[in-house]
């Protein structure tokens, strides 16, 4: 007894949840040498019989310790202190599908803005749903807050939902089965159906549409998207999902959402000696410092990533449980 009164003290009356005068006394028992790394926590039951406290009180306040990354649980042993950086505030798990250089700016956007007490773990799905659900298994319970970018990976809802709902925050693809989720997000069909209107002054000197569509990672939304603008202003289209095989015809638009694929086709061209913007156009999807000045400046349809990271972190750190869409833009150049 002498020694959970000499870690945690608790109050009466002084208007602070009781959970969190444990936590308190537990971090300042860190803070002064009282516990160091290794040590073990007075037992739950025991802090209870000491307070007269619930298990509920006692369990939250482990709970969020083991969130922030500051104890840990053996089952059936106990709790140990972990870290003795009681200065981290929030432990985010983020959850990639893979790193590119989107992706590495809203990660670097979100790290700018998140601020120094917030620990950040990145982790990456690479598009495969069994890697997806154990990442998502092994962090249950180990973090304040989970970023997750479910892509158009398919059953992985229920994978989700073992989360707390309260903590969980969807980035970039979202649908009807995580609206009970925040989001911060893009909205493809929307997206590519608007920039193609914006464009749709440049569009009347070419023949075809053409989208380069493996369908394997891009968002469902972006080929809804297109076929409703080709069907609606009456262009003629097509949607391949390779361009190894094709040769470029004059008069022929591409959108490419892959820059492996825009390579390609600038590469068929230069071969052939076509033109770019005149005997063929291209619409690359997302921005890049290099689409300004490559093959003359190459239209994008875009959103902003560093936007997106900093929205990301005042989500995180006001615990905004909004859905918000991060809208794209055409960005006109001479490839259309």
């Amino acid at each position: 007894m002498t020694l959970i009164m000499n870690i945690i003290s608790i109050q009466n009356n002084i208007g602070l949840p009781k959970y969190k005068q444990i936590i308190l006394s537990i971090e300042k028992a860190i803070e002064v040498g009282k516990l160091i790394k290794g040590d073990r926590l007075p037992s739950v039951n025991k802090v209870c019989l000491a307070f007269s406290l619930s298990r509920d009180t006692v369990l939250l306040a482990y709970d969020e310790l083991k969130k922030r990354g500051i104890i840990y649980a053996i089952p059936g042993k106990g709790y140990y202190v972990k870290s003795i950086e009681i200065t981290i505030t929030q432990k985010v798990f983020l959850l990639f599908d893979e790193l590119n250089i989107f992706k590495e700016d809203i990660y670097n956007s979100f790290l700018q803005n998140i601020g120094k007490n917030v620990q950040v773990d990145i982790f990456f799905h690479h598009f495969n749903v069994q890697v997806f659900k154990k990442l998502i298994d092994d962090s249950n319970g180990n973090y304040t807050k989970y970023i997750i970018m479910p892509t158009n990976l398919n059953d992985i809802v229920d994978s989700i939902k073992t989360l707390p709902v309260g903590d969980v925050i969807i980035l970039d693809q979202t649908n009807s089965d995580l609206k009970m989720f925040p989001a911060i997000y893009q909205n493809h069909q929307r997206d590519i159906y608007e920039g193609l209107i914006k464009g749709k002054s440049r569009l009347s000197k070419y023949k075809k549409l053409i989208l380069i569509f493996p369908g394997f990672r891009e968002p469902p939304g972006m080929k809804i998207g297109f076929e409703s603008f080709c069907k609606e202003y009456k262009y003629d289209y097509e949607i391949i999902s390779d361009f190894s095989n094709q040769s470029i015809a004059l008069g022929d638009l591409y959108i490419i959402p892959h820059d492996r694929d825009l390579l390609s086709v600038i590469e068929n061209a230069m071969g052939r000696n076509l033109k770019l913007g005149e005997d063929f156009g291209i619409i690359s999807y997302n921005e890049t410092p290099l689409k300004k000045i490559a093959a003359n400046g190459i239209t994008t349809i875009s959103t902003n990533f560093e936007l997106m990271g900093k929205i990301l972190a005042d989500m995180v750190l006001n615990g905004k449980k909004e859905q918000i869409e991060n809208r794209s833009a055409l960005i006109l150049r001479n490839s259309l």
